[in-house]
């Protein structure tokens, strides 16, 4: 792994472990908001597990153990919670300092960020594209 992945990925994981603590502690109600509404689920529920699950990839991350594994995982539950930055979009709610539309936007264009980075610094779209490429097609280099 190269510098840059490794120190992408800390950074991930330390921010998940971050925000994993704020959902069970001081940033709880600003998690409230972004619970959708239609999610058939108690809200208080949805912010503690994402919460806990949160501090869990962060975790997994740092000690950087299964990195391919972890990486897919971490990439589809920042797809999972994208919902959630949506309905507080849509909703117009005031959390986390985002108390405008524009910025409620602009915020859900780094959600995408998110996942290209859990994995790149993991190595999971390097490890996909070799799977995809097969064993004879990787010793074979243009000149």
């Amino acid at each position: 792994m190269s510098a840059p992945r490794t120190i992408t990925r800390l950074l991930l994981g330390a921010g998940l472990v971050f925000t994993g603590t704020a959902h069970l502690t001081f940033a709880r109600d600003d998690f409230v908001a972004q619970v959708p509404q239609w999610l058939p689920l108690a809200t208080d529920f949805v912010v503690v597990a994402s919460g806990i699950v949160e501090i869990a990839l962060g975790l997994a991350l740092l000690i950087g153990r299964y990195r391919v594994a972890v990486g897919w995982i971490v990439a589809a539950f920042f797809i999972a919670i994208f919902p959630g930055n949506i309905e507080q979009f849509v909703r117009g709610t005031d959390a986390f300092g985002l108390d405008t539309d524009l910025a409620r936007g602009i915020r859900l264009l780094f959600q995408p960020l998110l996942v290209l980075a859990a994995l790149w610094s993991t190595g999971a779209w390097a490890a996909w594209r070799a799977r995809r490429r097969g064993p004879d097609d990787r010793d074979q280099t243009p000149a």
